[in-house]
């Protein structure tokens, strides 16, 4: 009976580091950098596939893990993040620090002795944008939408190196497309979030588009007008002749429903729209990712 009393609290622990990680987060950068290896990959190599991924998840743990030690007190002040492990005083300020320093130097030596440093410098780079420049910008400026998006589209990149170990020239062409669906797809996907979430955002001192713009107008254009360049970049691959058929005309009808989304949000701004264009926005990044990852250069 006392062991099993024990375990109660240490199945809490693990779930609040998780939590702490942002695991459903993980497990979407894993995904991303997974097409992107696999994608550039003539021949499939997977004990490299496995330290990439290992290496990927374990700096992505670590910046959501900073992220929320940094922003711990303006996540005390919002509804949708009170509960979490930092605010909710379930995990301390210096164990948060620890563990999340310590799961991001671990992942990125690993994925320097493993894969390769090129792989490496992205996943640090990765880290260092994401905290140290586009978290203190969100209290700052509406630019910090475009600029968080840059670190959120290196996992791609970083599959591709891991395959490669290139970035430049022809040879790192198809790494670049793919960093730059995933950064295209971040914009219609998140003002549909930073809608839904508006008066939180606010709550907690962000300065976002959706906090300064009144009625939405403003928020649903910007989803339009990204969703239409994502649209226009996700069907390179196939007219570069790095895919085949199959990824064209699924990337084109997945765009095409994720702009009618946007289209739909912006003419009724409502919640319900909001969060329709939400999940389609995830459910558009799993189906290219999933088509890429099947259908490269086939």
């Amino acid at each position: 009976m006392t062991s099993i009393a024990l375990e109660a609290p240490r199945r809490k622990v693990v779930f609040d580091y998780l939590e702490l990680s942002k695991s459903r987060i993980v497990f979407m950068v894993v995904l991303t950098t997974a097409a992107g290896f696999l994608f550039a990959a003539d021949k499939v190599a997977p004990l490299l596939l496995l330290h990439t991924l290992i290496g990927t998840a374990l700096v992505a743990a670590g910046t959501n893990a900073l992220n929320q030690y940094v922003e711990r007190t303006h996540d005390a002040k919002m509804h949708r993040t009170r509960t979490r492990p930092l605010p909710a005083g379930r995990i301390t300020p210096r164990a948060a620090l620890v563990f999340s320093w310590a799961i991001s130097i671990i992942g990125t030596l690993y994925l320097g002795l493993a894969v390769n440093w090129l792989t490496a410098f992205l996943g640090a780079f990765t880290l260092t944008s994401y905290i140290f420049v586009y978290t203190p910008l969100k209290r700052v400026s509406t630019i910090c939408t475009l600029i968080g998006a840059v670190p959120g589209a290196v996992p791609p990149l970083m599959g591709w190196t891991a395959a490669t170990n290139e970035l430049a020239g022809v040879e790192g062409m198809g790494g670049w497309i793919v960093f730059a669906i995933l950064f295209l797809w971040q914009l219609p996907h998140f003002m549909a979030i930073s809608w839904m979430y508006r008066e939180d955002y606010a709550r907690g001192g962000f300065v976002m588009l959706s906090t300064l713009d009144g009625n939405g107008a403003a928020v649903a254009r910007q989803a339009i007008y990204y969703s239409l360049a994502l649209l226009a970049v996700s069907i390179l691959p196939s007219l570069l002749g790095m895919t085949g058929w199959i990824y064209l005309a699924g990337a084109a009808l997945s765009g095409a429903a994720l702009l009618a989304a946007a289209i739909r949000f912006y003419f009724d701004r409502g919640a319900r729209n909001a969060r329709s264009l939400f999940m389609i926005s995830n459910l558009y990044l799993l189906t290219v990712m999933l088509l890429l990852l099947v259908n490269a250069r086939s």
